[in-house]
């Protein structure tokens, strides 16, 4: 049996963005990251998390508006290697009359039927109601709260729901 993927959500999982702009969270480190042409954008980063990732039995997968950017920008300082990602081109940021998230349609087709967890800031029981009724094995959508990244609680959230799919 193949193992579940975990679908990552780089602003608000990964990097704490609404945090105080002038307090970075203890244990994260500040990388400048430009993407398009403009103003550098300021990313926080804990140097553990990919590790701690690694560590919880699934196969991993990007699932945010970075698509490959993250892997070269948010892999190597958090000690991840290249990771595939969900392409979310022609859908980011496009809003849907049942208020089920952008993100959301996209990765039930890349599950294509596996077992997943989604770590993201955005999710919504609009988006529950849609993997219930669009995908056949168990999924755990799990909210992070933006302002603080993933703790420890959510790490055993992850745990917690990895085990229940070999018991």
């Amino acid at each position: 049996m193949s193992r579940p993927l975990l679908f990552l959500d780089v602003d608000g999982p990964l990097n704490p963005y609404a945090a105080q702009p002038e307090r970075r969270p203890e244990g994260y480190t500040t990388i400048r990251v430009t993407l398009t042409p403009g103003r550098p954008l300021r990313v926080w980063l804990h140097p553990e998390h990919g590790r701690a990732l690694l560590g919880l039995g699934y196969d991993l997968c990007w699932a945010t508006t970075w698509m490959d950017a993250a892997n070269h920008h948010i892999g190597p300082v958090i000690g991840l290697p290249a990771l595939p990602y969900v392409d979310f081109t022609g859908a980011l940021f496009a809003t849907r009359p049942d208020g089920v998230h952008w993100k959301t349609e996209r990765i039930v087709t890349y599950a294509a039927g596996r077992p997943f967890a989604w770590v993201d800031d955005e999710q919504s029981p609009a988006d529950d109601t849609y993997v219930t009724a669009h995908h056949p094995a168990p999924a755990l959508l799990h909210h992070v709260d933006p302002r603080r990244g993933l703790l420890a609680p959510d790490f055993t959230a992850l745990e917690e729901f990895a085990a229940t799919l070999t018991a």
